[in-house]
């Protein structure tokens, strides 16, 4: 009888690892972006992943200390289908903007986009060319984001909308 005494102890640890598995990654909203990187080459690096993947690139310009950086962040990180929508049409970059690191070169290049506040969004085609500058006030709802504006923006501004052919299809 005693030996049977371990078996609930034993089925009720191995379900509570299983819910930890299953549980979200935690979101490292500190570090989210990268002061010391080469801002460039990991764009130039971008650009190929999104020629060979057939995608946009979605670069967020922001920083660790930007507020409203971490709310976007969470909120598509946190959204799967948002996620999804995400990463099936756009490699993501996060552009860093701090007292380290403005990155101001490559600002420049990219139209200044930062005298809209932050974060800004940037849609890129593989070719590094900047497609469109979202001021993402435009998608907050009170305190967050609007889900809804985001996936329209997304959607607007992906590889399929911008074909001609998407629209013959549809």
């Amino acid at each position: 009888m005693r030996k049977y005494l371990w078996l609930p102890v034993v089925l009720l640890m191995l379900q509570a690892r299983m819910a930890h598995a299953q549980e979200k990654p935690h979101l490292d909203l500190e570090h989210i972006y990268d002061p010391a990187a080469d801002a460039a080459a990991d764009l130039a690096k971008a650009q190929k992943q999104a020629a060979a993947e057939k995608k946009h690139i979605l670069i967020e310009v922001g920083g660790n200390w930007c507020i409203w950086c971490k709310r976007f962040y969470k909120m598509l990180h946190e959204d799967e289908a948002l996620m999804a929508q995400a990463e099936k049409n756009y490699v993501i970059y996060y552009l860093n903007y701090s007292k380290e690191n403005k990155n101001l070169p490559i600002l420049k290049q990219l139209g200044y986009p930062q005298r809209f506040g932050f974060p800004v969004l940037l849609v890129l085609d593989a070719n590094g060319n900047r497609l469109h500058t979202q001021n993402t006030g435009l998608l907050e709802s009170a305190d967050n984001y609007d889900k809804k504006k985001v996936a329209e923006m997304l959607k607007q501004w992906s590889p399929d909308a911008l074909n001609p052919a998407y629209y013959t299809t549809q």
